[in-house]
């Protein structure tokens, strides 16, 4: 007969603790996520370039799509892709700092610790475009999913849709074909550049498809980039009448 401290009764008790504390930690994470998604979404929802919360949560529906496929760490994914664009460089003076920072902030205020804080801060840091001639790289796999599955909200109908609408915002022509695409070597050149809507599928949209970092991002994006194909010849065979 075992006794009171058999290995049996100390394995079925060990395996009780570490559930509930699993548990535990699953619901704090849950309501960081929660409180995040409130913040964010107040903070978005009237805004009008197309980097709204509906964009926001359609790349947190994508990023959370993929990042099951890929094995990622979905809180990471869920709270990156939520405070990917808390403070985006184009409406902050170009900086690449001011959403990282912001993110870090908000996630210490929602209750989270400062090693969560840190890690979905370098996701934030990891997502933007910087240019043709620039690379991007993560250094984990969730940065990876929450960056492809921003990119594929810029690419394909959606992705149009939004071109036309930071492009409006900023009062850029549709297309001049006097002016050429850049191919910029460096972010400071690309966040500064001020060329028409049709330039940016040349100088980034068509170029997202081959810098997919996940095999399902790869995937997803080959419909969407064969639509913007599509898209552009239509225009410049209307353009040329």
């Amino acid at each position: 007969m075992f006794g009171i401290f058999s290995p049996a009764i100390i394995f079925a008790q060990t395996t009780k603790n570490e559930t509930e504390r699993w548990n535990m930690l699953e619901e704090h994470s849950q309501n960081i996520i929660a409180r995040i998604k409130a913040i964010v979404e107040e903070k978005f929802k009237s805004e009008g370039s197309g980097h709204d919360w509906f964009h926001i949560a359609r790349v947190m529906r994508t990023a959370e799509a993929i990042g099951e496929v890929e094995g990622a760490d979905m809180t990471l994914v869920r709270l990156g892709a939520l405070l990917h664009d808390i403070a985006d460089h184009k409406f902050h003076n170009h900086s690449l700092e001011e959403g990282p920072k912001q993110a870090r902030a908000l996630i210490l205020e929602v209750g989270g610790d400062e090693i969560l804080a840190n890690e979905v801060a370098a996701i934030v840091a990891q997502v933007s475009y910087k240019g043709a001639g620039v690379a991007t790289p993560t250094d984990s796999l969730a940065a990876a999913v929450v960056q492809d599955a921003d990119r594929l909200d810029a690419i394909g109908a959606i992705g149009i849709a939004r071109a036309f609408a930071y492009g409006g915002s900023k009062n850029r022509l549709l297309y001049d074909p006097a002016v050429k695409p850049q191919m910029h070597s460096n972010f400071k050149d690309y966040a500064t550049d001020q060329g028409h809507t049709i330039n940016h599928f040349h100088e980034k949209l068509l170029l997202l498809k081959d810098r997919m970092l996940t095999g399902e991002g790869s995937r997803l994006a080959e419909e969407r980039h064969m639509f913007m194909e599509i898209f552009l010849n239509q225009f410049l065979e209307e353009w040329e009448g």
